[in-house]
């Protein structure tokens, strides 16, 4: 018989799986696996985890050498972790499976980083709020504005996800910001926004739109706690730096 028409031959996910048992003959899976569980957090290298992570959506493979050229496409763990979804899966040796397998981590530690912030006061616990931004920002590959709105205790009310742009005033409107404060009860907030460039040293429009969104929120006593700025090489305050 002929083939189905328009049949494909399958992702890198189901022709792995087509592969017979008997792969790992020197039981390099379960000393990996002990390593895992037995050792800290520097137990693996990072292809090791992207390998272990691998191995449980493509369980008939040797999937080290993939481990490896996801590292070097996309420039270490958390570049792998932060790939769009699409690039993963088209990845030579790739699949929807292995992909998804990839990204819940990610989707995971951005639980795990959100629930650290919600569940005590941001200021009292700003290093928690920066990892969480990091972990959500740093490789972004596109500019990201966000306010993360906050009660009369400091707790987070709404992290509201403004637009992707630059930064300015033909972006964000300080009086939309501030309406949007005052339709949550907002008594304070925080602005965030990441560079894609890595440098997160602020521009002058970045200082300019943060200062009038403060003098705007000053004027029916909502608060500018600070702005942050993420980027890959480290993060900046604009508080901290003396620019609010």
């Amino acid at each position: 018989m002929g083939s189905v028409p328009g049949a494909e031959a399958g992702t890198g996910d189901e022709r792995a799986a087509k592969q017979p048992d008997g792969l790992d003959p020197k039981g390099h899976r379960a000393r990996l696996r002990t390593r895992m569980l037995d050792g800290g957090e520097d137990a693996l290298a990072d292809h090791e985890v992207v390998e272990y992570l691998l191995m449980t959506a493509i369980p008939r493979r040797d999937v080290k050498p993939l481990a490896r050229t996801l590292l070097n496409r996309f420039g270490g763990l958390a570049g792998v972790f932060n790939a769009d979804h699409k690039s993963l899966a088209t990845h030579p040796g790739m699949g929807e499976t292995s992909a998804a397998a990839l990204k819940i981590v990610a989707l995971a530690t951005r639980r795990l980083a959100r629930a650290r912030v919600q569940d005590q006061p941001v200021l009292g616990s700003w290093q928690a709020l920066i990892d969480y931004l990091t972990i959500d920002m740093a490789h972004l590959t596109v500019e990201r504005v966000r306010v993360l709105y906050l009660n009369a205790q400091n707790r987070l009310i709404r992290d509201e996800h403004l637009g992707d742009g630059s930064l300015d005033e033909a972006a964000i409107h300080p009086r939309e910001v501030i309406r949007r404060a005052m339709e949550l009860g907002a008594a304070a907030m925080i602005l965030v926004h990441n560079h894609p460039s890595g440098n997160p040293e602020p521009s002058r429009a970045d200082i300019q739109i943060t200062n009038r969104i403060a003098e705007a929120g000053g004027l029916l006593n909502i608060t500018v706690h600070d702005h942050i700025i993420i980027g890959r090489s480290g993060h900046v305050s604009l508080r901290s730096k003396g620019l609010i």
